[in-house]
């Protein structure tokens, strides 16, 4: 028998689980709500773990009523036994790292942990720790974490009952959708999982409808631009009906969190409010057929779906609810490994972008032995290293920052020689940083440079000649350097979370980095801690 390739896995984010296996994983759900609806126990029993043994964790470090008890009437459902930490009495509270509380409690025999935080992140960082914990004291199974939504970052078991809820309304077509995301876009984790979440479809059509303020945060939707999604935008429920363009028939609503955005914005509330929240006399203008959902529970004062909506048929978002009882069933089972032996994964190409090379070394075998002269006054050194081609084309005061910064990186700030801003005849500015003396760099030396200067040339001069020349270009991660430092102080990376997380940071196609914890975009520049000055 194949090896069940779901068990013990973690869903940190959407995309733990690839597209293959969420499309595997709503067929289960699909069979499962059909036996539940034809009462076909001998059916719903061959999802269910039926072990009062079996371990659920439920750690709510942020009340979450609705998804608390689904996952407990989940666990119910398979006869697991669930616990509780009391965070209003725990260590956490006092002090305690977050690491040394779920590795405590890893030792009680507790299989799956289902996490609720403000802090981004957690999960996918208490999954990395505890599997080296369970190693360290050959513990025979490292545990699974569930997030429950972290933060502004993800809610990956809402998107799931999202996915599933629209896939119903699609005839469990993959192909195509075209959905309206409506509401507070900037706050709301459940539609910053959408950006990977719906690669799910062949073809995707987004419609973004929010004022400036509550607009989608950029890096959210680039990552659709990324992702091959039909992205438009628009400032209002009023705006995206009165175009010609196609209106979805898939709107999806979120809960406006002004609260959480200052005096200015709560000046203007009601008029943000009004953006986002449908009215009666936008009846007529909608296709037939169309259905709104909403993660809920909606605002009780300010719902953005106005309850006089409840018995019509544009109601989608009860049975969305209702959804999330079956989804974390099977999410349940699989990680237990009830479900999943008879998938077969699909043969998929090994990625090989962390391997490439960005640090090119460039041949001068065969170049002149005259000396180079800089332009503007920058002389040859005999002996020293020269690092050219900083920030081209940026402006000449984002240029002396910068280089102040490489120098800090590279801890060559207290050094002989000095920097230059360069003009080429395109009129680009660029950057030049020259030391004379004896340098002999590491290759962890050269991945610091490429990661805080991609786009430089670096050259070795030995007795006036060059002696060794390198491109470098964007790494496609960053880590294992103690400077390094995401800028959310809400991600579990950041120094303020006092956890000592070492930051990691992928590249985006768009040329940033992307922290693997809370998924913030940085530019190349701003991924270090604060410079010596």
């Amino acid at each position: 028998m194949a090896k069940n390739v779901f068990k013990g896995r973690s869903l940190t984010v959407i995309e733990d689980l690839s597209i293959d296996e969420r499309r595997y994983f709503f067929r289960k759900c699909y069979e499962l709500k059909q036996a539940a609806i034809n009462n076909d126990q001998a059916k719903l029993d061959e999802f269910r773990i039926n072990d009062k043994d079996f371990g659920i964790y439920e750690v709510f470090l942020e009340n979450s009523t609705r998804t608390k008890e689904s996952f407990r009437n989940a666990a119910k459902f398979h006869h697991a036994k669930v616990s509780e930490l009391m965070t209003s009495s725990s260590s956490i509270n006092k002090g305690e790292s977050y690491a040394d509380t779920f590795n405590m409690l890893t030792g009680y025999d507790n299989t799956i942990f289902i996490v609720r935080s403000q802090v981004e992140g957690l999960c996918r960082w208490l999954d990395d720790e505890s599997l080296d914990y369970t190693r360290r004291n050959n513990l025979p199974v490292k545990p699974a974490f569930i997030n429950a939504g972290d933060g502004k970052h993800e809610h990956p078991t809402q998107e799931l009952l999202d996915e599933f809820t629209f896939l119903e309304d699609n005839g469990m077509d993959f192909s195509n959708i075209h959905v309206a995301l409506v509401g507070d876009l900037y706050h709301g984790r459940t539609v910053h999982s959408k950006a990977d979440g719906l690669k799910l479809f062949d073809k995707v059509k987004v419609d973004l409808v929010a004022p400036p303020e509550l607009a989608m945060p950029e890096n959210y939707l680039e990552k659709m631009k990324e992702n091959g999604f039909d992205v438009t935008v628009y400032s209002s429920i009023e705006e995206y009906l009165s175009g010609s363009h196609e209106i979805a028939k898939m709107w999806y609503f979120t809960r406006p969190q002004l609260e959480r955005m200052g005096e200015r914005i709560l000046q203007k509330q009601d008029v943000l409010r009004e953006s986002i929240t449908f009215r009666k006399d936008f009846l007529d203008r909608i296709p037939v057929g169309t259905k709104f959902y909403h993660p809920l529970p909606r605002h009780k004062e300010h719902p953005t779906i106005p309850t006089w909506l409840d018995s019509t048929d544009l109601n989608g978002w009860e049975r969305q609810a209702i959804n999330g009882m079956y989804v974390r069933i099977i999410l349940l089972a699989i990680i237990a490994g009830k479900v999943g032996d008879d998938y077969v994964s699909p043969e998929v190409e090994e990625d090989l972008s962390a391997e490439e090379d960005y640090i090119v070394k460039v041949d001068v075998s065969g170049r002149k032995d005259d000396k180079k002269v800089y332009s503007e006054g920058v002389h040859p050194i005999d002996n020293g290293i020269v690092i050219d081609h900083i920030c081209r084309g940026d402006r000449p005061d984002d240029i002396r920052n910068h280089m102040r910064l490489i120098s800090s990186v590279l801890n060559i700030d207290s050094d002989r020689g000095g920097e230059w801003i360069s003009k080429g005849k395109d009129g680009a500015f660029k950057g030049i940083i020259f030391r004379p003396g004896e340098y002999e760099l590491s290759r962890k030396d050269l991945k610091r440079l490429a990661a805080v200067a991609p786009g430089c040339t670096l050259n070795v001069v030995k007795d006036g000649k060059i002696e060794a020349k390198y491109r470098m270009h964007m790494p496609p991660r960053v880590y294992n350097f103690d400077d390094l430092s995401c800028k959310n102080e809400s991600c579990i990376s950041h120094p303020s979370q006092g956890e000592n997380v070492p930051a990691l940071f992928y590249r985006t196609l768009d040329g940033h980095f992307e922290c693997a914890f809370c998924g913030k975009s940085h530019s190349f520049k701003e991924i270090w801690k604060s410079r010596k000055n």
